[in-house]
């Protein structure tokens, strides 16, 4: 049997750390892209402010908290997820991205979802502010980009 890697614990910082340079920022977004690849909502919320600020699609959320269950409906919903971000841009404590991603529902209809995020960073590396914007194209399993194997 496989053990299950255990959550990261909170930390108070979250390297690399603002101001950003285009390698650290990189590192950033990559780090973001295994994180959520993982589907793991209390390890992603971690990488985010205790009062932290989103925007996604139509929902406003505050918090850790709501963070968490936004991602575990998300991931309930969104069956075998697979993601792929790319940095367009980045300022002192600012990342932007685009990102598309993968999924299926219960009736394994496929959707690519593709869109922008902005990202505010606290002095501690943890996100304090993120807005996304997102569109879905119905598309065909067999027009899939990423497999599992990815």
């Amino acid at each position: 049997m496989t053990a299950k890697p255990e959550t990261p614990k909170p930390e108070t910082q979250r390297p690399p750390l603002p101001p950003f340079t285009e390698q650290t920022a990189r590192i950033k977004v990559q780090a973001a892209e295994d994180a959520w690849n993982t589907r793991d909502p209390k390890r992603v919320a971690l990488a985010y402010t205790l009062d932290s600020q989103w925007r996604n699609r139509s929902e406003f959320l505050v918090g850790r908290e709501q963070i968490e269950a936004f991602l575990t409906r998300k991931w309930e919903k969104e069956l075998d997820y697979r993601l792929r971000k790319e940095l367009w841009a980045f300022t002192a404590n600012r990342i932007a991205v685009t990102f598309e991603y993968e999924w299926h529902d219960d009736d394994y209809n496929w959707t690519r979802s593709y869109g922008n995020e902005l990202w505010e960073f606290a002095e501690n590396g943890l996100m304090q502010r993120r807005i996304a914007s997102i569109n879905d194209l119905p598309i065909l399993e067999e027009q899939r980009k990423f497999k599992s194997t990815d």
